[in-house]
């Protein structure tokens, strides 16, 4: 008897249907499994043979064979443990066979037949949506992600024996239905807040900049100075995520498992803030089915790289396609993958290996060639794609002991959203550009020059070695500037200020 369950799995943030095709014939016992399964797969068999013998179940004593189709594709994870062990139980007659084409089915089964959480949820209900069935069958742990998916019903199981009774129409299980409104009610909700930093404003006026136009920024300071205490505050200033780039991220937190039982969506934007020893693979993904590396979890986010020069030189490189494109792509000699990785990088580093060189008040110790050996890690193409420098000094005493009123990270958003707006209305034809991502045709067309703006530009060039990179992102942040101004026009105290935040250019050592 062949008895097929719909399944799926996941190809990089999306879902494609699988087809588990359990067969039974006459036979010395034995249980095989093809259609390319990975080790987790294949190790399933044991599994699935103590949760149906232990959940009270017969196990067919004959030649059992699984087929994932499509055979062509490899497949991996855990996720295949329920639907098999449905479609074994259904060549039984235990289930009703007639209702499976009804519903997706997946999870991972525990020796005792409960039903355990897996990876890449919410993009299975999005794919169970799309081909029209009834419903989805999954993981009670991970009934959260689905609260958003309208137009399939979602059916939570804790045991195997839930599944069986459910299909054989002898229980019936309620649709899961997520208190939505409760989870927006944590939407830009931080801990943190602009209002905490002393001092350091021409820093928040270079970080609302930044967030306004969706700017890189690289901070250069003397350890202590802040500068992780002002990237962490980074994101609340953003303006709030849409629904449709919550639901993207939080696609990408699902696939790599990153989402708790209680949480369905994504409300904040995300903040990543891996260590410099990472690996080019943990950055931006790998593994033989590639999986979502740091830059894609900061995706609509922030990712804050502390300590720049320490990273290592190749992993450091890694991020200069992401970073043009908003996208990385993970070739293997089976499958090449694309992943979502549009971020903001927020990059700190002392300014030589003992971190005070440039300070007023301790004394660097370091010769010309160390410094210029550190600074030197990182590459010219690298910092090119930074639009924003900015040096970040020493915290003076008086702002420290004083009752200093710093601005609220709300006030500073407000700002942000209109020059956002701004851009939206300019960009009205491709959604979600910034200023930061316009083209060369954009440059030409919105960050038009008077005559003393081109001088004042000109004379920098000139002095500071600017390539034709760096010349267009001080257009882009003036444009941001202008934006933030309110203003239509790109004025010489908009292109002054947007040279001044290419600090790293003006140093010489």
């Amino acid at each position: 008897m062949i008895v097929k369950v719909i399944s799926c799995a996941t190809i990089g943030i999306n879902a494609y249907r699988v087809d588990v095709e359990v067969d039974t014939s006459t036979g010395l016992p034995h249980f095989s499994t093809v259609g390319l399964p990975d080790v987790a797969v294949k190790e399933s068999k044991d599994r699935i043979k103590a949760a149906v013998k232990n959940s009270g179940y017969p196990f067919p004593r004959h030649h059992v064979t699984v087929n994932l189709a499509p055979a062509d594709v490899r497949k991996e994870g855990t996720s295949f443990d329920l639907p098999i062990a449905v479609a074994i139980l259904a060549t039984q007659s235990l289930i009703d066979v007639a209702r499976l084409s009804d519903y997706l089915i997946l999870g991972e089964l525990s020796l005792d037949g409960g039903v355990k959480g897996v990876r890449g949820v919410m993009s299975a209900a999005f794919l169970g949506r799309s081909l029209g069935l009834r419903g989805i069958i999954l993981p009670f742990d991970n009934a959260y992600e689905t609260s958003f998916v309208q137009g399939i019903d979602v059916f939570p199981v804790r045991h195997l024996s839930d599944v069986v009774e459910f299909l054989g129409g002898r229980k019936e299980i309620e649709p899961f239905k997520g208190n939505i409104d409760e989870i927006l009610k944590r939407r830009s909700t931080y801990s943190v807040d602009f209002r905490d930093v002393a001092g350091q404003d021409h820093v928040k006026r270079a970080l609302e900049v930044a967030a306004a136009g969706g700017h890189n920024v690289l901070m250069i300071g003397p350890p202590g100075s802040g500068k992780t205490m002002l990237a962490m505050r980074l994101p609340t200033i953003l303006p709030e995520l849409s629904f449709e780039e919550a639901i993207e991220t939080t696609k990408i937190y699902s696939v790599a498992g990153l989402l708790s039982r209680d949480e369905c969506i994504i409300t904040n934007r995300p903040f990543r803030n891996p260590h410099h020893t990472i690996s080019d693979a943990g950055l931006v993904g790998g593994g033989q089915t590639p999986k979502p590396g740091e830059i894609s979890l900061a995706h609509n986010g922030v990712l804050f790289l502390d300590e720049l020069p320490e990273f290592r030189r190749n992993v450091l490189e890694s991020l200069r396609q992401p970073m043009e494109e908003g996208t990385v792509t993970i070739s293997r000699s089976t499958i090449s993958i694309t992943f979502p990785a549009r971020f903001m990088l927020v990059a700190a580093m002392n300014p030589c290996v003992c971190g005070h060189y440039g300070d007023a008040v301790r004394v660097c110790r370091c010769t010309a060639q160390q410094i210029r050996q550190y600074q030197g890690r990182i590459s010219g193409p690298l910092l090119d794609r930074i639009d924003i420098h900015v040096t970040v000094p020493a915290v003076r005493h008086r702002d420290i002991r004083g009752r200093y009123s710093a601005e609220s990270s709300a006030a500073i958003r407000e700002r942000v959203v209109r020059a956002r707006d701004v851009q939206r209305r300019r960009f009205t034809s491709r959604e979600g550009v910034l200023n930061a991502r316009m083209t060369e045709a954009d440059i030409k067309e919105f960050c038009r020059l008077d005559e003393e703006s081109m001088r004042i530009l000109e004379m920098a060039m000139e002095k500071l070695g600017l390539s034709a990179r760096a010349y267009a992102k001080v257009l882009k942040v003036a444009r941001t500037i202008a934006d933030l101004d309110g203003s239509f026009e790109i004025k010489t105290p908009h292109v002054a200020e947007a040279i001044q935040y290419r600090s790293l250019d003006m140093r010489i050592v």
